[in-house]
C-alpha cells in the first residue's frame, strides 16, 4: 500500500497568517504532545511515523509549497511536484504515475489519498490501513472511509450507503450528497450516511487504465510534458462517480476540518500567540500575533484576532468563514515565508514614481542551512548581517561573516551564505523589478557549491 497526501490550497480562509505560499497545514497552532507548537503538517506526518506509514508516503504537491514542506517535516518525505495547479485528478494521475514507472510498483498495489491536514485520533490511521483489505475483498473499483457524523452539518458532502448489506466491515455506496440543507442532513443521517472526509482508495492498475482511456502516458516523466494539456477537474467528478463499485469503510472516531478560524481556534492549546495581553472579561476570544507590536484586547467575545505580516483580521467567530469571500480580489505579495533553509518577512516595500522599487527583508538562516548558488539578472542587493556567523561564497571568493558585516551583491554576481549559527540578515533589494523570476538558481548543496565554483574560480585566478 501507498499513501499520497494532497497538499494544495491558496490560504484564504485563515487569512491573514495563511498567503499563496504558506497555506493553512503549515501554520504552527496546535500543540503536539510535549506543548510544543506544531502545524496541520507536522501533526499528520507525525501521526504516520507513529503508525508505520510514513516510508509508503508521498505528498502531491505545487512547488510553491516544496521548501516550506521540507522546511517543517525534514529532507526525507517524497515529493511528487505538479508543475502547474490543475486540480486533483491531475495531480493524482501524476502520482500514480510516478510510483508506476518511476517506482516499478505493481497494478496490484492499493493506493490510498487523503488530504495532508485532517484532524483526527490514530485510529484514523488503522483504519484506512484496513482499507486495502476492503478493497480486495470486494472487488470495488474504488474504497472510501466515511466519518460517522455528530451533527447534521451543511458544509460537508455525504456518502449515502446502501441499506441491507450483508458485510460487517464495508457497504457499497448508493450516491452522493454535497452540502445539503441540515433538513436534508438529518434525512442523511437516518440512513446512516457518512461525511465525506476526502479519503479514498485504488488499486494502481485501475488509475493506469483510466490515463490510457484518456489517451495519457502512464510514465511520469511523459505525463510532466502533457500535463498542461490534462483538463482541470476534481478526481471525484472524473473517476469517482464514474466508478461501477464503490465500497465505503466506517470511521468511529474525531475527526474535524481546521479549515476556517472558528473551527482552528477550538483545537488551540492557548488562546493568546504571540505579543498579547487580553483582559478577563473577552471570552471565548483567540489572538494570534506573529507581529513584533502588541495587541492589546478589551472586553471583546466570542472572537478572533489575527495579525501577521500580510494584515490584519478581527472577526466574530461565526462570520470569520466569510473572509475568504471578502478578500478574493486581494493581490498583494506573501510578506512571509518559509524555505527549506529557513524564513524571511518583509518589512518594507516601496514604488516609487520613476518606476524603481526598494524591498527591505528580514532573512533568518537555520544552523547548517544555505541558500543556493544564484545570481539575479537586474536587482542589487545590500545585506547586513545582524546576528550569527556564517561563511559565504561571493564570485567564487569563500569569505567568513559575522554580526556587523556589510555585503553588496551586485546584479549577475554568483552568491550563496550558509549558516554556521542561527543567521539573520537584513536584506535591502534595489531594482525596476523585484521578482522571483530575476533569480537564476545554480546549485542547492553546500559541498557541491564549495567543490564545484569555489575551485573553478581559484584555477581561473591562477591563469
Amino acid at each position: 500500500m501507498r499513501l499520497i497526501l494532497l497538499s494544495g490550497g491558496s490560504g484564504k480562509r485563515l487569512w491573514p497568517l495563511s498567503n499563496d505560499s504558506r497555506s493553512k497545514q503549515f501554520l504552527p497552532l496546535l500543540e503536539d504532545e510535549n506543548n510544543q507548537r506544531e502545524s496541520m503538517v507536522q501533526r499528520v506526518y507525525r501521526q504516520l511515523k507513529q503508525n508505520g506509514l510514513s516510508a509508503k508516503s508521498y505528498i502531491a504537491t505545487g512547488q510553491a509549497q516544496v521548501e516550506v514542506i521540507h522546511n517543517q517535516i525534514g529532507n526525507d518525505v517524497r515529493t511528487i511536484v505538479e508543475p502547474e495547479r490543475r486540480d486533483t485528478f491531475p495531480a493524482i494521475a501524476l502520482a500514480a504515475s510516478y510510483v508506476y514507472s518511476m517506482e516499478s510498483a505493481s497494478l496490484d498495489e492499493t493506493i490510498v489519498v487523503l488530504p495532508v491536514d485532517p484532524y483526527v485520533e490514530d485510529h484514523f490511521f488503522t483504519r484506512i490501513q484496513e482499507l486495502e483489505t476492503c478493497l480486495h475483498d470486494s472487488q470495488a473499483d474504488i474504497g472510501l472511509l466515511g466519518v460517522k457524523p455528530t451533527y447534521p452539518s451543511e458544509k460537508y458532502g455525504y456518502i449515502v450507503p446502501q441499506l441491507g448489506s450483508n458485510s460487517s466491515t464495508f457497504t457499497p455506496v448508493s450516491h452522493f450528497e454535497e452540502k445539503p440543507s441540515e433538513a436534508k442532513a438529518i434525512e442523511l443521517i437516518k440512513q446512516e450516511a457518512l461525511w465525506n472526509c476526502g479519503v479514498f482508495a485504488f488499486r494502481l492498475e485501475y488509475i493506469v487504465n483510466h490515463l490510457v482511456s484518456m489517451n495519457l502516458s502512464v510514465h511520469y516523466e511523459e505525463l510532466l510534458k502533457q500535463y498542461n494539456q490534462m483538463k482541470k477537474i476534481s478526481f471525484d467528478y472524473e473517476v469517482v462517480e464514474k466508478a461501477d463499485k464503490i465500497i465505503v469503510l466506517p470511521y468511529d472516531g474525531y475527526w474535524k476540518d481546521l479549515g476556517t478560524w472558528n473551527t482552528l481556534t477550538e483545537e488551540m492549546g492557548s488562546d493568546k500567540l504571540g505579543n498579547v495581553t487580553m483582559s478577563d472579561d473577552s471570552k471565548n476570544t483567540h489572538v494570534i500575533n506573529e507581529l513584533d507590536i502588541p495587541i492589546t484586547v478589551l472586553g471583546i467575545s466570542n472572537a478572533v484576532v489575527a495579525a501577521s505580516p500580510d494584515g490584519i483580521l478581527i472577526s466574530d467567530k461565526v462570520a470569520s468563514p466569510r473572509i475568504k469571500d471578502l478578500i478574493k480580489d486581494l493581490d498583494q505579495r506573501p510578506m512571509y515565508e518559509e524555505r527549506r533553509w529557513g524564513r524571511y518577512r518583509v518589512l518594507d516595500f516601496i514604488k516609487y514614481p520613476d518606476g524603481s522599487q526598494v524591498l527591505t527583508k528580514r532573512i533568518h538562516i537555520s544552523p547548517n542551512c544555505n541558500l543556493s548558488y544564484q545570481y539575479h539578472l537586474k536587482r542589487r542587493e545590500v545585506w547586513t548581517i545582524v546576528s550569527g556567523s556564517g561563511e559565504m561564497v561571493l564570485d567564487g571568493r569563500h569569505v567568513n561573516v559575522t554580526s556587523g558585516d556589510i555585503i553588496v551583491v551586485q546584479p549577475n554576481m554568483r552568491h550563496s551564505i550558509r549558516a554556521l549559527t542561527e543567521l539573520e540578515i537584513i536584506e535591502v533589494q534595489t531594482g525596476d523589478e523585484l521578482i522571483e523570476e530575476d533569480i537564476v538558481r545554480l546549485e542547492l548543496q553546500w559541498e557541491n557549491i564549495l567543490r564545484n565554483y569555489v575551485q573553478i574560480s581559484d584555477l581561473l585566478k591562477e591563469v
